[in-house]
């Protein structure tokens, strides 16, 4: 996909605090550590610095929701970033994302705190974390990759 193409797709998906644009696509995905994962018309970007990976965002055209793509960029991440050296990945979600919640919960993800009012006032970010499978061994305490 395009940097375009993500930006345009991450438009529809999100609201707060703002889509992000085509640069900053194309930013971060020619970074150090950047992990850009596509499937099923949907697209993961996430990184991996040192021995931690950080999921940044993940977006699914509604009316392919539920339908597995989520779950499968999620665990391509998961292992990619543990094949990368990373020994456990952290994310930031909305408190009011019920769907990302639900997915993150369902690929291993627990709750490791909360960032008040990050999104807007009233809107808390749930940082959440899981252990990865490393290319040595099976996760680590806290989650890890399912089948």
């Amino acid at each position: 996909m395009t940097p375009e193409a993500l930006a345009a797709l991450h438009a529809v998906c999100f609201r707060h605090p703002r889509p992000w644009s085509a640069r900053e696509f194309a930013d971060l995905a020619a970074a150090p550590g950047a992990l850009l994962l596509t499937a099923g018309g949907g697209f993961l970007l996430g990184r991996v610095i040192a021995d931690e990976a950080e999921l940044l965002t993940i977006a699914v055209p509604p009316a392919c929701r539920r339908s597995g793509v989520g779950r499968a960029l999620v665990n391509r991440f998961l292992s990619r970033a543990g094949q990368a050296g990373a020994a456990a990945a952290f994310l930031e979600v909305a408190s009011d994302n019920a769907a990302a919640l639900s997915l993150y919960g369902a690929t291993g993800w627990t709750p490791a705190g909360r960032r008040r009012d990050y999104y807007a006032p009233g809107l808390d970010a749930v940082v959440m974390r899981t252990g990865l499978c490393g290319p040595d061994g099976p996760a680590s305490a806290g989650g890890g990759l399912g089948p």
